[in-house]
């Protein structure tokens, strides 16, 4: 089992930053992909930004690209994701996420789930 915890949502204007952080917890070593979604009132969840846990390489949402970045910690426990120049449309319930496989990106699909931290982005 993996625990993650998120933390560090809130409200910004348009343009402003926020930093999430995902602690994960519990059996971590088996936790290859760690990754980030959202959802928005009314729309499905989606994909944000991924990296992998041994190998570090990144993806991310056409959506996101040149304004996140994905990041962890060296001991592989703490995941960050920095959001820069920020918009109304990235308002949503932002979820951390962890898959046992070792193929990782956008498209791989977690096997444990945080509760959620939410962003609110005021134009």
């Amino acid at each position: 089992q993996v625990q993650l915890v998120e933390s560090g949502g809130g409200s910004v204007q348009a343009g402003g930053s926020l930093r999430l952080s995902c602690r994960a917890s519990g059996q971590t070593y088996s936790a290859y992909c760690l990754g980030w979604f959202r959802q928005a009132p009314g729309k499905e969840r989606e994909g944000v930004a991924t990296i992998h846990t041994f190998r570090g390489d990144t993806d991310y949402a056409d959506s996101v690209k040149g304004r996140f970045t994905v990041s962890q910690r060296n001991d592989e426990t703490t995941m960050y994701l920095q959001m820069n120049s920020l918009k109304p449309e990235d308002t949503a319930m932002y979820y951390c996420a962890a898959g046992t496989r070792w193929a990782c990106g956008m498209g791989f699909e977690p096997k444990y789930w945080g509760q959620g931290t939410q962003v609110t982005v005021s134009s």
